[in-house]
């Protein structure tokens, strides 16, 4: 088969814009598929941080007015990834989050930022770059969606499509007068089109014309099949289920590695575990809790939101300190579960502590002190933070939905290569049911060591969904022909 190049299209790409872990994934699976032959050039916005990340680049396309002002596409090679920048000042150049204001709420132009996004990566697919047509377009996220219909709606030969889901919630939903404005016929208001539900839905637009959607695990592939997580577009989905599969996540294991992690206190390995101890020390320094080796300490990074079940793990906290155990939470969000969970860190000082906000150090750090991770998620396409746990022996306790039920095997369902706990459903009884489950076997350190070593044996690496990622583009690629 001949090398294959893919244009993918996302709203941040690690190391150089992130929110959550779209940006993780969309900066380590290019890496991984280049491992397999396969060349992927990413179109990104032209934020001020990633503007100020590429000291060089090459203008290869410009448009007069990309709704609402003047705009380029820059390309530019930085940390390892080859990159397409959209350089449109009037939607990009300002401070703070790619989505919302200083208030805290949507930007009021987004159907234009990503509209602008969408309708750049389809001008690139159909080659008005000179010496780069790509053979795929796959885009991540409603923010990628309307590429879609932009492709979908013109009569010139156009790449394959591949649209990946990260999140079913987020539709980039937006007023229906704001079609043409968007460049898009007026056939394309209809059920066969970007309409859901009387708006203009990305999202919708992405799963109407994609070739192949995929999602982030094969069980979330199978949830939002049906009305409780299909988010109004369950329909759809199921009518399209030929045409969608779960490819489960991975994580970057050389920006996740306990052997050469330049962010912890203390470089370890499965070899070296007595060399995690320092880090489980430097963790409860930092959140304030008491400095007890033998204190089974848990930990949660997360968006502090509903989906997250946060609000459960605040409901459980007296169970959990009734175990002698500790909680650190690292997280931002809803502002009642912010003030909650300080709240409860006020609380019970020396047993929970609480940092709101977001610190990729410290979150490195948690993973490599935390006994056991966290994760009560009342849905959860994939997870990438019970994966980096397990790779820094961590021990994982997840609800068993979406790709957590994937990616942790449970210890009682009598794997022999059990990687941490399950709990169902996703209720505070059965979560208080799972912290008390790992406080036994804390009791028990050599089965506990059994479950770390097998966590840290476990191949989280993007090696094996990148394999799957290259066969489903060369089924597309040669149905296509």
């Amino acid at each position: 088969m001949t090398a294959l190049t893919v244009l993918a299209v996302t709203s941040e790409i690690y190391p150089f814009i992130k929110t959550g872990g779209l940006a993780d994934v969309t900066g380590a699976l290019p890496l991984a598929l280049r491992r397999h032959g396969v060349t992927t050039v990413t179109l990104v916005p032209g934020y001020p941080a990633v503007m100020k990340a590429i000291a060089q680049s090459d203008r290869v396309l410009a448009f007069d007015d990309l709704f609402g002002g003047s705009a380029s596409v820059l390309r530019a090679n930085s940390a390892g990834l080859d990159l397409l920048v959209l350089d449109a000042p009037h939607l990009f150049d300002r401070p703070g989050n790619p989505y919302t204001g200083p208030d805290g709420g949507d930007w009021p132009d987004n159907a234009f930022r990503f509209g602008a996004l969408a309708f750049a990566a389809a001008r690139i697919a159909l080659g008005d770059i000179a010496g780069f047509v790509p053979d795929v377009v796959h885009g991540h996220d409603w923010q990628a969606g309307l590429a879609m219909a932009y492709l979908a709606y013109q009569e010139r030969p156009r790449p394959a499509t591949v649209l990946t889901v990260h999140n079913l919630a987020y539709q980039g939903q937006f007023p229906p007068d704001l079609l043409e404005r968007l460049a898009l016929p007026p056939q394309a208001l209809s059920i066969d089109g970007v309409e859901a539900y009387g708006m203009i839905s990305f999202l919708k637009a992405g799963l109407q014309f994609a070739d192949r959607i995929t999602t982030v695990s094969p069980t979330y592939a199978q949830e939002i099949q049906g009305p409780e997580n299909g988010c109004g577009l369950d329909g759809l989905l199921r009518a399209r289920s030929s045409d969608l599969s779960g490819i489960r996540n991975g994580i970057d294991t050389d920006v996740w590695n306990p052997e050469t992690d330049p962010r912890i206190a203390s470089r370890f390995g499965l070899a070296t575990l007595p060399d995690r101890a320092p880090n489980k020390a430097a963790l409860q320094q930092r959140f304030g809790l008491a400095p007890n080796p033998d204190a089974l300490l848990f930990a949660v990074i997360s968006r502090m939101a509903w989906q997250k079940g946060l609000d459960l793990l605040a409901d459980a906290v007296p169970a959990l300190v009734a175990h002698g155990a500790q909680l650190a939470v690292l997280g931002t969000g809803e502002p009642d579960l912010e003030r909650r969970l300080t709240t409860l860190a006020g609380e019970h000082r020396g047993q929970v502590g609480c940092i709101v906000g977001y610190d990729e150090d410290l979150a490195h750090l948690i993973q490599a002190g935390t006994d056991a991770l966290l994760v009560p998620s009342r849905f959860e396409p994939c997870g990438l933070t019970q994966l980096c746990a397990m790779r820094y022996g961590a021990i994982p306790v997840v609800a068993k939905v979406g790709g957590l039920a994937d990616t942790v095997a449970d210890l009682g369902q009598g794997s022999l290569q059990a990687t941490g706990f399950q709990f169902s459903p996703v209720t505070r009884e059965a979560l208080e049911a799972a912290l008390r489950r790992a406080a036994n076997v804390w009791s028990d350190r050599p089965a506990w060591q059994a479950l770390q070593s097998n966590a840290m044996r476990a191949d989280v690496s993007w090696d094996e969904p990148a394999g799957e990622f290259l066969r489903l583009y060369a089924g597309l690629l040669a149905s296509k022909n």
